[in-house]
């Protein structure tokens, strides 16, 4: 995914190929010089956000073997046609449960556990409403290629407790909903989500 800023593509594909290089190479020479490359695109990549080194690592330097894009899921919970949010406890902005796909678990499983954790609710996955390219949709564009799940579920059971990641949970109106945070999901994805609550028809969208 391209961004509109030439700088931060060209850091993102001297990342790539450091990366490829590193994971196929070797020559123990072509590897210094692929760690070197990794190296000054991090270091482009920092000078243009402003970000920490650490988060710099984490977010763009922190994969290994072929470059492949970060999976995030996200679960929508619905109860008398509202939809349940959690709030972050650093911003103060609201989302559905959600985050980053564990290595040792399916993106249903995923979505499970992030509902639990996030919002203390124990949900079912029924249907996919959507498979979206993050950079696509949310914003601020970021460097890291990320898929995002959409999942419509089935609450079970649980109740809400304060916990390291979010510090409250509710549910909401379409039209009354909290400051979103937009890099986790839009109105246009809340709204998509209430679209396939309400119909049983409903074809998961791709993108």
């Amino acid at each position: 995914m391209k961004t509109n800023d030439q700088i931060a593509n060209w850091a993102m594909d001297l990342q790539s190929l450091a990366q490829a290089g590193l994971h196929y190479g070797h020559d123990v020479f072509d590897r210094e010089r692929y760690e070197e490359i990794r190296k000054i695109a991090g270091e482009m990549m920092e000078a243009k956000t402003g970000l920490p080194k650490e988060q710099i690592k984490t977010l763009f330097l922190g994969d290994e073997g072929y470059q492949t894009p970060k999976i995030d899921t996200r679960a929508a919970i619905f109860k008398d046609n509202k939809i349940l949010l959690v709030r972050e406890k650093k911003t103060q902005e609201w989302s559905l449960p959600g985050g980053w796909n564990d290595y040792d678990q399916t993106t249903a499983k995923n979505c499970v556990k992030e509902a639990r954790e996030e919002a203390g609710r124990i949900v079912e996955p029924i249907k996919i409403i959507a498979v979206q390219d993050r950079n696509h949709h949310n914003k601020p564009v970021i460097a890291t290629n990320i898929t995002k799940i959409f999942y419509l579920c089935k609450e079970i059971s649980g109740k809400f407790t304060p916990n390291d990641e979010t510090d409250a949970c509710d549910y909401f109106n379409l039209d009354n909903l909290p400051k979103l945070s937009l890099g986790r999901n839009t109105k246009e994805q809340i709204v998509m989500c209430f679209d396939a609550n309400n119909d049983p028809d409903w074809d998961t969208k791709f993108e």
